[in-house]
């Protein structure tokens, strides 16, 4: 885990909306992962983890910022010349029932990738490749014959599994993977991808609300609030030892299994709403709801830097 497969620098993802309008989905925001880590990014809805996710992937094109893999910058590769890099870089979505195509059965679903990829000669190899994708992640072979109506929420989000692994991907964007599905198949899906990880050497983007799974799946954790990134730290040290205000309030809304601690554990309730990233607040974007804001957090934007060894925020008191 010495070299980085992916690093981000400077990353931004405006969209015009209208009226003369930006809308600063994504402002900024630069960090690596390592070969074979687990990097958790966090944050409430509308903070910006989806958009960054797709833009890394290049679904979205980026406003500005440079997207590396594997040493390579590929944000200047034209769509010709990226298509060679596209099978390294997959998405997990987050939605199983509207990412798969409710027409095409699963062996066209997933043998389209091959297709694409030119990684199979024949029919016959397409479908015997299909089959072992599938076993791996827990189906059987005959549901390739199958149509996605036909499945249950965490079966079809194996499909989209099965479809992201098809190409032999380096480095998988995991879009909320469980938000849609039961609790009771959220464990087998996370469980799935850390042995899908140890196994093909994978590295993962791991897009998340839950932080209690974060922190189960997660090397590093990377907190964003209204499009930037203010905390990044190794998952041990964020959850015992937070330094962003922000962070602070989101780790004391996970609930606790011991009544008795629970009732004693201090939640941190945050006042207002998120504001608009069309106009974001001047200096921190956080002061707004933060209890400990002065007028120094009104005037200056805080510095991202490291409090201690692989810890960063961006606080003027942290």
């Amino acid at each position: 885990m010495s070299k980085a497969l992916i690093e981000i620098e400077g990353l931004r993802k405006f969209f015009n909306v209208g009226n003369n309008r930006i809308l600063k989905a994504v402002h900024d925001i630069s960090f690596s992962i390592q070969k074979g880590e687990t990097l958790g990014l966090v944050g409430e809805s509308g903070c910006g983890k989806s958009t960054a996710g797709r833009t890394i992937i290049r679904l979205y094109e980026p406003t500005a910022g440079r997207i590396s893999l594997d040493g390579t910058d590929i944000t200047k590769l034209s769509n010709a010349k990226f298509k060679a890099y596209r099978s390294k870089m997959q998405m997990i979505f987050q939605d199983p029932y509207a990412s798969l195509n409710p027409r095409m059965t699963v062996l066209d679903i997933i043998g389209e990738a091959l297709d694409i990829h030119g990684l199979v000669k024949s029919k016959a190899e397409r479908k015997r490749r299909v089959e072992q994708l599938l076993e791996m992640v827990g189906l059987n072979a005959d549901h390739a014959s199958r149509y996605p109506h036909e499945f249950s929420g965490g079966q079809r989000q194996r499909i989209g599994i099965t479809r992201a692994l098809a190409v032999e991907p380096q480095f998988i964007i995991c879009d909320e993977p469980i938000s849609a599905l039961d609790v009771s198949i959220q464990a087998q899906i996370v469980n799935l991808l850390s042995d899908l990880q140890k196994k093909m050497g994978l590295t993962y983007l791991f897009v998340a609300h839950d932080l209690s799974m974060v922190k189960y799946m997660s090397d590093r954790v990377a907190v964003m609030y209204l499009g930037k990134i203010v905390e990044l730290a190794r998952s041990e040290d964020l959850y015992a030892n937070p330094q962003h205000p922000y962070t602070k309030a989101l780790l004391s809304a996970i609930p606790v299994p011991d009544p008795d601690v629970q009732e004693g554990k201090e939640r941190i309730i945050l006042k207002g709403d998120l504001p608009s990233p069309i106009n974001p607040p001047s200096g921190c974007t956080f002061r707004t709801r933060c209890p400990a804001a002065t007028e120094k957090c009104a005037a200056e934007a805080p510095e991202f830097r490291e409090m201690r060894p692989g810890h960063f925020a961006s606080c003027h008191y942290a």
